[in-house]
């Protein structure tokens, strides 16, 4: 019995075979982990400053208008130039790039009137680098582990922005409460620069000998080969479906504040989530035993809605932490199998442009959702607009896996796709 339960034991913890064998990926994950890091102590510290200048929440919420833009055109344009380009050139391109914009942002806030509108250029300028360099990244990962050790990749590249998503805010809001945004600036801009030298110890990865140059053509492409597959179409649009109805974060400071009175445990509420998520992907070594993903994904997602759902009932401020929490580790189960089936099914020559198109799902789903969620809860209220966002949400969930049901039916084993990459890494 003691036995039994030890090997169950040891197949949930998290699989660190690719850390150990691999060190092309040991460099994508330290240099994400300390880029990331150091980013959010800047998206700390960048609101901060708008405000302190200006003195406006509006002023604060433009920055999100400034980069809509550059990321959809230049996330598209960055997934179709890395599959042309050598993709280590790539990210410490636009990483030299990012660290000439974060020093401005040093800059600026050394002068005696800080400039805003150099703020927003700044901003601006950022999306653009990030969206360029973010489907090299996400393309690389795939190339640098094992085809079977891919899930565990995955589980280990979530973990550790998790990490980073917990322990970035706090120490941003430190510097900027104690010693002020300068320093908040140039612990993001240290980052970025010992992010892109790990990034130039890369092997070189380059692309296969039929590319097709970035163009709107080879957009196109992607976007037919994504709407051609059903599975990675289901993937797409269940996460925008949760998502879209059932982000519940624009809501917590009145939910704390307002509903459950609780104003000082605020913080708890945006930390919830990333806790459960760090316990899911701490736990996720059973992930590689499961083959039907596709519907790993949609069980994953209605149990986001329906935690999100429940947490919106709470008669105290710990029973609504429980359940984001909950959630967060449903929604860190969802991202770890969709992930796994865009890596093990997706060629090399396509993978670039199709890591564009994830990234504006994956963005464009939590900012539609939040203006939703604000939208209801001014018209209905809070305690309303998290609940039905939730049952909303398992309704829309279970309504895409019934229209696209291949997805449900998905399995890793047979589908072909999914064999044929297979075959071709064993080959290769």
């Amino acid at each position: 019995m003691a036995a039994s339960l030890r090997s169950r034991l040891v197949r949930m913890r998290v699989d660190l075979t690719p850390w150990r064998g691999s060190r092309d990926f040991r460099i994508l994950l330290v240099a994400g982990s300390v880029f990331f890091l150091g980013g959010m102590v800047g998206y700390v510290a960048l609101p901060y400053q708008l405000y302190q200048l200006t003195g406006s929440n509006f002023a604060v919420g433009a920055m999100g208008l400034v980069t809509i833009a550059p990321l959809v055109v230049f996330g598209l344009y960055g997934g179709a130039l890395a599959d042309h380009v050598e993709r280590r050139k790539l990210l410490v391109g636009t990483g030299i790039a990012q660290v000439v914009i974060s020093a401005l942002m040093v800059t600026n806030t050394l002068l005696a009137h800080p400039q805003i509108w150099l703020i927003y250029v700044c901003g601006a300028l950022n999306a653009v680098a990030s969206s360029l360099q973010r489907p090299s990244r996400e393309a690389l990962l795939p190339r640098v582990v094992k085809h079977a050790e891919i899930p565990a990749a995955v589980a280990l590249s979530s973990l550790t922005s998790q990490i980073g998503q917990l322990a970035g805010p706090a120490v941003g809001g430190v510097l900027v409460g104690s010693v002020g945004v300068t320093w908040a600036f140039s612990v993001e801009l240290a980052g970025i620069v010992f992010a892109t030298l790990l990034y130039a110890r890369l092997g070189s990865y380059r692309s296969g000998a039929h590319t097709t140059a970035p163009s709107l053509r080879a957009i196109g492409g992607g976007i037919v080969y994504a709407f051609r597959r059903k599975d990675l179409l289901a993937t797409y649009l269940v996460d925008m479906v949760g998502m879209f109805l059932a982000m519940p974060i624009v809501l917590f400071p009145a939910f704390a504040t307002v509903v459950l009175k609780e104003p000082k445990l605020l913080g708890l509420l945006y930390s919830a989530e990333a806790i459960g998520a760090m316990c899911a992907s701490l736990t996720s070594g059973w992930a590689k035993h499961v083959h039907h993903q596709g519907r790993a994904v949609v069980l994953a997602t209605i149990g986001w809605g329906a935690a999100v759902g429940i947490a919106g009932l709470a008669p105290n401020i710990w029973f609504a932490i429980g359940f984001f929490a909950l959630a967060g580790a449903c929604d860190m189960v969802s991202v770890l199998f969709r992930s796994v089936i865009w890596n093990q099914t997706i060629p090399d020559e396509m993978r670039g442009r199709l890591a564009g198109i994830e990234m504006l799902g994956y963005s464009l789903g939590p900012l539609g959702g939040q203006a939703r969620s604000g939208l209801v809860a001014d018209l209905t209220g809070v305690r309303t607009a998290i609940v039905s966002g939730g049952i909303l949400c398992v309704a829309g969930v279970v309504a895409t896996s019934v229209w696209l049901r291949e997805f449900w039916r998905y399995d890793a084993r047979t589908d072909e796709h999914a064999v044929r990459e297979r075959e071709l890494r064993a080959a290769g």
